[in-house]
């Protein structure tokens, strides 16, 4: 399908001015009590002072003055941001005025603002069955909105399923120092080849050791639609990863009763491995604001760091 310049840069115009607006000083502190930087580097010597840890003491500067010294260290701050951004043809879907792809540019824009506010850096991996775009880590607010763009960019032209192993493999090909990946998937992908609730190890074992060695935050993207149908009568489905269609009478209780029980048996497992696995997580829908959650989950990693 051909991209419409003129209407995408309308929707990137638009994430722009709202993201913008979203942006504030609490949030971007926030955001910097929430990511540890990559270690400690040294930052000065200063006069010993009652309390202080004898084992800081720099023996060096101590001996040449005679007065004792101790040696400070500080965070080093900077981090690199890597989004992994699912565009596989479920991403085109929305019922409620967006569509996921849509909400996944946004978030993806917002928390790229708060991260160059704070002197990151920040890159983008776009996914569906293949790797589509990578864009490496860099400084620069004109980066921002670039990374919106080509999530946009490319949901549009999207087509095919959903390979999180594969994005993850390719991550960790091309970032090999510690780094916070946010994964922004609707994570439909049916992890183990299973239904029904089983959450399976197609890409399980391969995500959690990736987020042994970089900080994890997976953001669920998903649409009401996908949990509840409504009572529409005979609609043709089509799945908008594989081009398959069923006729599907959604007048029949019991038809969608099966559709919302298998639901929300899929998005319990989901809930389950995260929970199991310590990943830090972010439920993410079409029909609501997503500010609150973005700071709530922020100043849950505070709360832990300062714990």
């Amino acid at each position: 399908m051909a991209i419409d310049v003129k209407e995408l840069m309308a929707k990137v115009g638009r994430i722009r001015i709202l993201t913008n607006r979203l942006m504030d000083d609490q949030l971007a502190g926030d955001y910097h009590s929430s990511f540890k930087g990559q270690g400690v580097e040294f930052d000065e010597v200063r006069p010993y002072e009652a309390g202080d840890d004898v084992r800081t003491i720099d023996w060096n500067v101590t001996a040449r003055t005679g007065i004792p010294y101790i040696k400070r260290y500080s965070e080093e701050r900077e981090l690199t941001i890597l989004f992994l951004v699912d565009v596989s043809g479920s991403q085109s879907y929305g019922s409620c005025g967006r569509t996921k792809s849509e909400l996944a540019a946004e978030v993806t824009a917002l928390l790229a603002l708060t991260a160059i506010r704070n002197q990151d850096k920040v890159g983008l991996v776009l996914f569906s069955d293949r790797i589509v775009k990578y864009i490496p880590p860099r400084k620069g607010r004109d980066s921002v909105m670039r990374l919106a763009r080509e999530v946009l960019a490319a949901s549009d032209d999207a087509e095919g399923g959903t390979d999180i192993a594969g994005a993850l493999r390719f991550l960790n090909g091309v970032q090999k120092r510690k780094a916070v990946v946010f994964i922004v998937s609707d994570f439909l992908g049916n992890p183990g080849g299973q239904t029904g609730g089983d959450f399976g190890a197609s890409y399980v074992k391969l995500l959690e050791a990736t987020a042994h060695h970089h900080d994890v935050i997976c953001m669920n993207v998903s649409d009401p639609a996908e949990s509840e149908l409504p009572d529409a009568g005979l609609v043709e489905l089509e799945d908008p990863e594989t081009g398959d269609l069923v006729l599907v009478d959604t007048s029949s209780e019991a038809v969608r009763e099966a559709f919302a029980k298998t639901a929300a048996a899929d998005n319990e497992a989901r809930r389950r491995f995260f929970a199991r696995s310590h990943i830090e997580t972010l439920d993410l829908s079409t029909d609501r604001p997503y500010i609150d959650e973005v700071r709530a989950l922020f100043r849950r990693r505070a709360g832990k760091r300062g714990a």
